[in-house]
């Protein structure tokens, strides 16, 4: 029993950077055969990338995930699914002083993207994933937690723990696990503008921003892509077999609990 993906077929939304990206990557890496999807363009160079890196064929597919006829339409060309990786997210600052449309429109679309797109994608897959299959939701320390100023994104990762629980208890009878991972800090482009809101609120730089997170984890540093993705490895492995329902917080031990 180990992480070899081989035969496995893997989808990963939000893939075209980021933690969806290196996810996908090390799926590859281990021989599963892998799908990516994002709303734009960049989906098919990262496509590429990953099948020059990797040496397997990865297909990259563009969709908006709160568009519910276009996440029927891609999912309707796939014939199963082993493993889906629901990663697909959008951070965003959304101050509660603000009062204008775009601010509403602004925390509107987190919610859209973050929780209906997360509610569309599972919906889709739910059909093609066999006795076995594994659901994992991308969350967020900031979804066992709390910060000033990005209450939209917040509320919107607390309901993807929520939203996972429940899909534990209804699909287990099938054979389904479901967990999240909630990622630490991974200086990826999101986590940047988080920091930049930190410094901004606590009036330091961004550096000394960047210190005072280190500081705050058991294990000092930061870490990198690839090794938040091993959490998601391991949740689809079969060393995770009796794990379901449950929260993984990969935060070099920040938020204990």
């Amino acid at each position: 029993m180990g992480l070899d993906f081989s035969g496995q077929i893997v989808m990963v939304t939000g893939a075209s950077q980021g933690i969806g990206f290196g996810v996908a990557r090390e799926f590859a890496l281990r021989g599963a055969t892998v799908h990516i999807l994002a709303q734009n363009n960049s989906i098919f160079e990262a496509a590429e990338q990953l099948t020059a890196e990797t040496g397997k064929y990865v297909k990259g597919w563009l969709c908006d995930i709160t568009d519910s006829a276009r996440v029927d339409e891609v999912f309707s060309q796939l014939e199963s699914l082993d493993v889906f990786v629901a990663n697909a997210g959008l951070e965003d600052v959304t101050p509660i002083v603000e009062r204008s449309r775009k601010a509403e429109a602004k925390f509107r679309r987190v919610i859209d993207i973050n929780v209906i797109g997360t509610y569309l994608t599972t919906r889709a897959a739910v059909p093609l994933l066999k006795n076995g299959g594994r659901i994992i939701i991308t969350s967020s320390i900031w979804g066992t937690t709390a910060v000033p100023e990005l209450s939209a994104y917040v509320a919107s990762k607390h309901a993807n723990i929520g939203f996972m629980r429940s899909m534990a208890q209804e699909l287990g009878p099938s054979g389904i696990r479901v967990n999240a991972v909630c990622p630490g800090w991974v200086m990826t482009g999101p986590a940047l503008n988080t920091l930049k809101v930190m410094a901004h609120e606590r009036n330091i730089s961004e550096e000394e921003c960047k210190k005072l997170i280190s500081d705050d984890q058991s294990l000092p540093g930061v870490q990198t892509v690839q090794d938040v993705a091993q959490t998601y490895l391991y949740l689809a492995s079969p060393l995770a077999i009796n794990i379901t329902g449950q929260k993984i917080n990969a935060d070099r031990g920040s938020i204990q609990g």
